[in-house]
């Protein structure tokens, strides 16, 4: 992670910065849209101007209403060839990026690029027990997994495949965000534990081995009543390439401790079907290089625990939803994830024991914090997220665009397209397969780029409530906080359903006694949302397509439905453990009221705009894109025929069709719903929607559907700037083109400005005196200048021994604006030994959610 320099030489690790790279290579410009000069790229950290307080108006105004280009295509190309290809015109973007070591490649093209972090690679076990009793499946047993941890150098893999400038990884929290910062130390201390030693992991995986009943044969390779223990990894050969070589060498540290490893080497769509889709216990296949990119920037990492390893998770993939964790490990992710707690000191508390209990479980080994370099044509203007790069960002369909020109059309190359079909339910999850997606929604917010706090978009304002005592802040003017002792639910919020009247149970039906929420979130939307936001099939948008998107939380749980899946339950269950109610308490303007005991840090998060798609917030009936009531009747009416499931494992248990919205058998099923709905002139939960919908109305929407796929082929549609024209899945391809209809001006989110991240200086003596006295210097610039105060959270030293042990943890002393000191008393370097040891400092600032690390080596003396 750090590059021990001695004094004066200094190497700051800017998370979300490639100064790394830099030294590496002599050679870098600074993101965002980084352009090389013609002759050689400058050594540089400028960075540009800071982010205004809101996103700000252009200068040049438009008339132009969506997306920037008429039509956007997207094909799939060869991380190999994405170079030439943009150089030849072929395509204008690659948008799943390129590996920190094909940076010089695009440096030495000439090519402009962003840079994000938020992409993590690790290695992901099938938990599974096998059935067939003549086999064992090694990564059953936890600490089996756990002690795969010692067997993999992190280093090797960072030298040898990303040329060192990536980070190490140990945990689920990203290196590069702030919850890591903010637990520097726990990370420090269980990085130490955890770090390469194969001899130890050697002893504890063969001591496991043996109590499972496997063997060593005469040739040093495990067997298992007779046969050899085989692993069947899925290796990744596309992806940016680096998946590979990284399968290779597990492989290898692998069969050098006697395990038998069959490679297999497999595109996304290939190995998808086998590792997400498949029945764990039938052993098909034990581990696979798997990589997860994130579409926000995290700002408390709270959730991830419940995310990669339990049943809970809303990734509705194997081997997650089967997973079984440690009963303290399971209960510890829920309740963070569901704000189960009193103070950020109880939450930071709880994540640090996470950090623990995940290394414990492993069911996934973390290995490299990747850094991914997104290289495009000239004319192009990008916009981007220090998180999820352009592929991830909720923004990118909003912003991309040519340079001073309106339209044309732009052509994006992916890894891979159609790795699972489109529904909003439980459809594809795969990062190329959400880009186009994301281009198809609006969403009632709109994800800040650079510091994951949340703008109003359909909405219009909100009131955010908090119980007295719960620590919340806000930052931005367009929410309002207070607090209050006790937050009542009103009797008549809803809370339940009862699939068999389908209505709503209220908070005075089933709670007589009353109820109490820490969170209340008053939430008014835009006046004329009704009349301004349409589906893309023309239909306005409406309440009941809210309403239906919580109608669709609760039905698909309650076995006395007709849409009844397993697989919805346990994220559904944990989401109650939280959830007291919500209620409209106007249709003009909609207002909606949300009573939860999920508390986030900030009162943006906290913001719950009831919405038909993708949310920032825990509220996620529609996690993969966006639903329209009369599409998903559709759906539903094929679901409850036992023709289609929305989800992989109802599919597969029930051995139909997956819907998929976009092609195959689906659309056949579906038109024949279609025509049954409107013969019936259906209205579905009539004794709850029926109220906000009427027949003719209902064989409006249908028949508006109707003539949208006789157009289109497509059952997909949403709100957002673009819509999807045509989608080629055996040739994959997928054509978008411009909503005429879209209801905001292009340039509504052209005012983002450029991250604030900080640039950081340590300096101090080249020697200390043990029991002596050190002074060190923390310089904090941004363009060479100080770089505010006000703008920085916190500034944190930790010092480590010559054994890499951590001897202190203290609050840096702001000395004036851009500069602050690090005291090292002498009671701390007493506690030091002779021989080289480490400063570390973190700067986190308020106004960007990537935090800033420094390193600086010195040297300690005996008195």
């Amino acid at each position: 992670m750090e590059v021990i320099e001695m004094l004066r030489n200094r190497l700051t690790v800017a998370f979300g910065l490639m100064l790394v790279l830099c030294l590496l290579l002599s050679s870098c410009t600074q993101t965002p849209a980084v352009t090389p000069a013609a002759t050689e790229a400058e050594e540089t950290a400028a960075l540009t101007e800071a982010p205004t307080a809101a996103p700000t108006e252009v200068a040049v105004a438009t008339t132009r209403k969506g997306g920037w280009f008429d039509e956007i295509d997207f094909s799939v190309v060869d991380n190999d060839s994405a170079i030439t290809q943009i150089q030849a015109g072929a395509i204008d973007i690659y948008a799943d990026g390129l590996a920190a070591a094909d940076y010089p490649t695009i440096v030495d093209a000439g090519l402009p690029y962003v840079q994000n972090n938020g992409l993590q690679y690790d290695i992901l076990y099938n938990h599974g027990v096998c059935t067939d009793s003549t086999q064992i499946n090694p990564f059953s047993d936890p600490k089996i997994r756990e002690a795969t941890n010692w067997l993999f150098d992190r280093d090797y893999i960072n030298q040898e495949v990303y040329a060192g400038a990536n980070l190490l990884k140990w945990f689920p929290i990203t290196t590069e965000f702030p919850m890591y910062a903010n637990l520097a130390d726990v990370a420090a201390r269980l990085e130490t534990i955890y770090a390469y030693n194969p001899d130890k992991a050697e002893q504890i995986i063969s001591e496991e081995m043996i109590a499972m009943g496997a063997e060593k044969n005469a040739d040093g390779k495990w067997e298992f009543k007779g046969k050899l223990v085989t692993l069947n990894f899925l290796i990744r050969s596309d992806s940016d390439g680096t998946r590979l070589p990284i399968g290779d060498y597990v492989s290898n540290q692998l069969e050098s401790i006697g395990f038998t490893v069959n490679r297999q080497y497999k595109t996304a769509t290939e190995a998808g079907p086998i590792w997400q889709t498949g029945t764990p216990t039938n052993c098909e296949w034990h581990l696979y290089t798997s990589a997860w990119s994130a579409t926000i920037i995290d700002r408390e990492e709270k959730t991830l625990y419940q995310q990669y390893y339990t049943a809970e998770t809303s990734q509705g993939i194997e081997p997650i939803i089967s997973a079984v964790p440690a009963e303290d490990f399971r209960v510890l992710a829920n309740d963070l994830a569901n704000g189960n707690y009193s103070t950020l000191e109880e939450r930071d508390q709880m994540i640090a024991d996470g950090m623990e209990m995940a290394l414990k479980d492993s069911l996934q080994v973390w290995l490299i914090d990747g850094k991914v370099f997104i290289p495009f044509k000239p004319e192009l203007q990008v916009s981007y997220d220090l998180a999820a790069g352009v592929q991830g960002a909720q923004v990118w369909p909003f912003t991309i665009r040519l340079k001073d020109e309106e339209g044309g059309v732009l052509k994006v190359g992916q890894q891979d397209m159609f790795g699972q079909p489109y529904n909003p339910i439980g459809g594809t999850n795969w990062a190329f397969d959400q880009m186009a997606i994301r281009a198809t929604n609006t969403g009632g917010t709109m994800n800040d780029p650079y510091t994951g706090l949340s703008w109003p978009f359909q909405i219009e304002k909100s009131t955010v409530t908090v119980q007295e005592g719960i620590p919340v802040s806000k930052t931005h003017d367009w929410v309002t906080l207070d607090f209050t002792p006790e937050i009542a639910v009103p009797e008549d919020a809803f809370v339940d359903w009862d699939a068999n009247s389908q209505t709503f149970i209220t908070v005075g039906e089933k709670y007589p006694e009353g109820l109490t929420s820490k969170v209340r979130s008053v939430t008014t939307y835009a006046s004329d949302f009704t009349d301004t936001v349409k589906w893309h099939d023309g239909n306005n948008i409406s309440v009941a397509d809210l309403l239906m998107s919580m109608i669709m939380q609760y039905d698909r749980i309650n076995p006395d439905s007709a849409i009844y899946d397993s697989q919805a339950v346990p994220n559904h269950e944990a989401f109650m453990t939280v959830f007291k109610g919500f209620r409209i308490t106007s249709t003009d303007p909609l207002t909606v009221e949300w009573y939860t005991d999920a508390v986030a840090a900030d009162a943006e998060l906290n913001v719950y705009a009831l919405w038909p798609g993708p949310t920032a917030v825990s509220y996620q009936p529609y996690a993969f894109g966006e639903g329209a009531w009369h599409v998903l009747t559709v759906a539903n009416l094929a679901e409850a025929a036992g023709e289609l499931a929305y989800t992989t494992n109802k599919s597969t248990e029930n051995e139909v069709e997956w819907t998929n919205f976009i092609g195959g058998p689906s659309l056949e099923i579906l038109n024949k719903y279609l025509d049954q709905a409107i013969a019936d002139e259906y209205v579905p939960y009539a004794a709850t929607l029926g109220q906000y919908i009427t027949p003719e109305e209902a064989v409006e929407r249908y028949n508006n559907l109707k003539a949208w796929v006789a157009e289109h082929n497509s059952y997909w549609i949403g709100t957002g700037p673009y819509y999807i024209d045509r989608a080629y899945m055996t040739e994959k391809t997928l054509t978008l083109k411009h909503f005429d209809e879209y209801a905001d001006m292009s340039d509504r989110w052209s005012g983002f400005g450029s991250p604030k991240i900080a640039t950081v200086a340590l300096d101090g003596p080249a020697q200390v005196t043990l029991g002596e006295e050190a002074e060190f210097s923390v310089s904090i610039t941004l363009n060479d200048v100080p770089y505010p105060t006000a703008d920085i959270k916190s500034v944190k030293f930790l010092v480590f021994d010559a054994n890499n042990n951590i001897v202190a943890v203290n609050p840096a002393e702001l000395v004036t604006e851009g500069q602050y000191k690090v005291v090292l008393t002498s009671e701390m370097t007493e506690k030091l030994v002779t021989g080289s040891n480490k400063l570390t400092v973190a700067v986190v600032p308020t106004v960007v959610a990537i935090p800033t690390f420094s390193s600086l080596n010195f040297v300690t003396l005996a008195p």
